[in-house]
């Protein structure tokens, strides 16, 4: 049965560290190379969420512009938006496809030495709500392997690339996952059953995505920062009676190009002027949600 009730009025107060307004945190999305290509057998190249998607006709055989506008992300874009980070001192989830750190193992081995967490992301852009059971075990497991062998262990967070099945959370429970963001449905980090035992779910955005230049909602750099500058600033005033968490999803091949990044970099700089703000890893947010509210009590909050 759906919850559309949550935490409704009384929202818990989340005692962010450092009495914070608001928890701020920054997923960079790295895909490139797990996306549909014929050369990995599927039917046609994927050119959605890219700067190619829609501007042209869909190409019936390998779609060699979709690729290339894919593969800017790893190449470029992912090293300009480290490079605003590490500027800043600002830490950063990873949510990976399995298949693209295969492809690209310098951003794991830096991401690693840089710090940041990494957010499970699907095996490739699988559909994990068409397959049957045994097909999406057998998709997680060569998903969790993968991740021991190119960041050095599993995650213990998951985001599914597509929807997730209905089983996806049970799964994932299962194999001793810390929490999921597979959910959209609040600001703050809930409660609920999985597997039989109380799991973590972290909400993760479609609203502060940058998905929204493919998909023409953001036409320039200053349309993004000013739709975080202004969630950011309704989250933060509001946080001095109802702290949140606010998450901002990037993607290396939209927001890594030169005439985006600089409103990522302005977002940046406008949250860090501000006291009173965790900007934090989304292990870090699971982890305090795990300490203040840990699951015996987590009954009477939802």
């Amino acid at each position: 049965m759906r919850d559309l009730v949550g935490y409704g009025r009384n929202r818990p107060n989340p005692l962010w560290p450092g009495d914070a307004r608001v928890a701020v945190n920054i997923t960079i999305t790295v895909e490139e190379g797990a996306e549909e290509s014929l050369l990995d057998g599927f039917e046609q190249s994927e050119a959605p969420l890219t700067d190619a998607g829609g501007a042209a006709d869909e190409v019936p055989g390998r779609d060699l512009t979709a690729e290339s506008a894919m593969a800017y992300g790893s190449r470029v874009g992912f090293w300009r938006l480290q490079r605003l980070l590490e500027e800043r001192g600002v830490p950063a989830t990873i949510a990976a496809c399995a298949v693209a750190l295969e492809r690209n193992p310098q951003i794991a081995v830096h991401s690693r030495f840089a710090g940041y967490d990494l957010l499970g992301h699907g095996w490739r852009h699988t559909r994990q709500y068409l397959l049957d059971e045994e097909s999406e075990r057998e998709q997680l497991a060569l998903a969790f392997a993968s991740f021991r062998s190119t960041w050095g262990e599993t995650p213990q967070g998951w985001l599914s690339r597509y929807a997730p099945s209905e089983r996806t959370r049970e799964i994932l429970a299962e194999n001793g996952f810390l929490y999921d963001s597979d959910a959209y449905d609040d600001e703050l980090p809930y409660w609920t059953e999985a597997a039989g035992r109380r799991h973590l779910v972290i909400p993760h955005t479609l609203a502060n995505d940058d998905a929204a230049y493919a998909t023409g909602r953001w036409a320039t750099g200053d349309h993004a920062f000013t739709h975080l500058r202004d969630a950011f600033d309704t989250m933060y005033a509001e946080g001095e009676r109802s702290p949140g968490l606010l998450v901002v999803s990037l993607h290396p091949r939209l927001s890594g190009h030169p005439s985006r990044s600089g409103a990522i970099a302005r977002f940046l700089d406008h949250v860090l002027a501000h006291e009173r703000v965790w900007v934090a890893r989304r292990i870090d947010v699971a982890r305090h949600w795990f300490s203040t509210f840990p699951p015996e009590m987590s009954r009477s909050m939802r």
